[in-house]
């Protein structure tokens, strides 16, 4: 199916809706930094969990998990815990109301409310500058190459050449197409900054919801729940995970049995306790410095802070995953029509999605749909895009050339260091060959070099600005050395073996299985370097404590603290968080799952999913919502109480 002029004029009304509203509001981003990179702090939790979930509902990453769903069935909901999803629980439920009481701009700023000044904390601030940049280079270039590969399905370039004065090789025309898409996105996080990212989002995500309703009913009046079942194999529609996967696909499907191994996720309860493993660390460490950490720092106090991720699964998964499962029922009735080989002759799973589009969205539906997923990818580009400048522009510009610089010298530098930004992740993914390539080396090789000096700093009161800075550059070293040494294996029934002989072809080692080491390096880099300097000074870590009121090891900063302020009691909150976080994994799965079960008709799981889900519900609102309510009053009377004791 070609675009109709109905569908195109649909995308271009898209397009300059956004321009526009960047327009409008570059004059009220652009007062001070605060407003630029923080929305002034001033924005109500649901916008910027609205925001924050339109964010995370991308192009790639929806190609990526229509793929899953395709082969994996509802096993599928288990493998985004690679990022690990579950990470927005922690979030909501202690670590978002720890981060935003450090009211500061960046987390490399708030490295110096845990370090103080010393030397220690500069190098950590570098190191924190440093990641955030390459993390942030990495998702541009995961974004720029989903986009491309996207929309070169729906804008063949035999018909856009005839109104361009050149021509491009045919390698390159999904690069064209993304830098395109990129360009307009760019513009209007420069001009308007994180106001303009959200009342962006917020178009963005009313029409994806839209779209994905759609799509949803489209599929469920075309595929029967029998033909499903005539289709998949057994087990394709059972969530609970066996030790080994045993998904056994025949006939036309028999391409997808060489995706699994190639994906190593046979033994499936290995793989889900790597992942839960490798998660929970991760989650601990708290949000990388993205756009998630600065969505938390936008929230205007850290109660809003813990509901603005809470708010992100309600608001992100259903809509999500009823486009998700819609076209993965579609493709799987209709494999026959789908062109899912590429140039090379092989198959990619990942063209599913527009190929899916391409032959089953009717006339109108699909600009409205293509103009929902195209905002989906400018939402989370645009999110990750602003987070760069802020790193640059005030961890670095401000900081060591230009201190005294204005709020508009500033505002210049970020439009400049937004382009910069921009045109380098483009370079990037001029030489990276899929989505899920940079998505694995993202999520467990670099996360893997983050965690364990991240996880130490809310918890270790030892624990220096010199110890932080080695534990991260060990960390991301090995994440850049360790996909060289472990390329010459694979993994087979459970077994790493070298890719020689029959298992030449193999795809090499998933990142997920050599996390244990980058997190044991990580960890020795952060204890040598912790014991090679002096603990960080008095104030600082007493500050740090009574601030943001963290659990762990901080007695004895909790003793040089109670002598000075009684009134200030210990967090004792550990267990009662860690169970909550558990009855909100189990929520967030249900979240996920309960769509999964609308669009292939299972009545009873989804009757099961429902209940779990309402149960759940009510424990965190008894155990999470009702106590973080009351800790954030008696938080708030003693920090006014403590401020008067300092006036005195």
């Amino acid at each position: 199916m070609k675009l109709q002029p109905i569908d195109i004029f649909i995308i271009g009304l898209y397009l300059v809706a956004m321009i526009v509203i960047g327009l409008v509001l570059k004059k009220k981003a652009s007062k001070n930094m605060d407003s630029y990179f923080l929305g002034g702090k001033t924005l109500p939790f649901y916008m910027l969990g609205l925001s924050n979930a339109s964010g995370q509902f991308d192009i790639s990453g929806t190609m990526w998990m229509v793929t899953l769903a395709f082969i994996y069935g509802i096993k599928s909901a288990w493998v985004p815990w690679l990022w690990p999803v579950f990470n927005q629980i922690f979030l909501m439920v202690y670590l978002s109301v720890w981060l935003r009481r450090s009211n500061v701009l960046t987390g490399a700023e708030w490295i110096q409310t845990r370090f103080g000044k010393n030397k220690g904390a500069s190098l950590s601030h570098t190191i924190v500058v440093i990641y955030a940049l390459i993390g942030v280079l990495g998702f541009l270039s995961y974004g720029f190459i989903g986009v491309g590969k996207f929309m070169e399905i729906f804008f063949p370039w035999d018909f856009v050449s005839q109104y361009v004065p050149f021509d491009i090789p045919a390698e390159y025309v999904p690069h064209a197409y993304g830098i395109f898409f990129t360009a307009i996105a760019t513009i209007y996080v420069m001009l308007g900054g994180m106001l303009s990212i959200v009342w962006t989002d917020v178009v963005q995500f009313a029409i994806m919801t839209v779209a994905g309703i759609t799509i949803a009913g489209i599929a469920m009046m075309k595929v029967s729940p029998e033909t499903i079942a005539s289709i998949v194999p057994a087990g394709w529609d059972s969530l609970m995970p066996g030790w080994n996967l045993d998904l056994h696909w025949t006939d036309i499907f028999s391409d997808v049995n060489t995706k699994i191994m190639n994906d190593q996720f046979g033994l499936f309860g290995i793989f889900i306790m790597m992942m839960l493993f490798k998660g929970v660390f991760n989650s601990m460490a708290g949000p990388a410095p993205n756009y998630d950490m600065q969505k938390i720092l936008s929230c205007r106090n850290g109660k809003e802070a813990a509901l603005m991720s809470g708010s992100v699964p309600v608001i992100l998964l259903i809509p999500r995953y009823l486009m998700i499962m819609g076209f993965t029922i579609l493709a799987l009735a209709f494999f026959k029509d789908l062109d899912l080989t590429t140039k090379t002759g092989a198959i990619d799973f990942e063209l599913i999605l527009p190929n899916a589009i391409n032959q089953f969205v009717p006339v109108g539906v699909c600009g409205l749909l293509l103009a929902g997923l195209l905002a989906a990818f400018m939402s989370t580009f645009a999110s990750t895009a602003n987070a760069a400048p802020a790193y640059i522009v005030n961890d670095i510009y401000k900081k060591y050339i230009n201190p005294n610089a204005s709020n508009k010298t500033m505002i210049r530098a970020s439009y400049i260091v937004t382009v910069a930004v921009v045109v380098v992740s483009v370079v990037i993914g001029f030489f990276v060959e899929s989505v899920n390539s940079v998505l694995q080396w993202i999520t467990s090789a670099l996360y893997g070099g983050y965690i364990a000096a991240n996880l130490l700093k809310w918890h270790w009161w030892r624990f220096n600005g010199n110890g932080y800075f080695w534990g991260m550059i060990t960390g991301i070293l090995a994440a850049m050395v360790c996909p060289f040494i472990f390329d010459g294996y694979t993994m087979v029934d459970g077994h790493f073996v070298e890719r020689v002989g029959e298992y030449a072809n193999n795809a090499p080692m998933l990142p997920l299985f050599y996390f244990p080491v980058l997190l044991v390096v990580s960890l020795i880099g952060c204890i040598v370097g912790t014991y090679a300097a002096p603990p960080v000074e008095d104030e600082t870590l007493e500050r740090f404590y009574i601030t943001v009121r963290p659990w762990g090891y901080w007695k004895p900063v909790y003793n040089k603290v109670v002598a000075k302020y009684p009134q200030v009691k210990a967090n004792k909150n550990f267990k009662r968080d860690m169970f909550n976080v558990a009855v909100g994994i189990i929520w967030q799965m249900c979240l996920t799952i309960i769509p999964m079960y609308i669009v292939i008709r299972e009545g009873m799981p989804l009757i099961t999913s429902i209940l779990i889900l309402a149960i759940t519900t009510l424990v965190l609102k008894k155990n999470w919502y009702d106590k973080m309510s009351k800790d954030e009053v008696e938080y708030n009377a003693l920090m006014e109480e403590l401020k008067l004791n300092e006036k005195k």
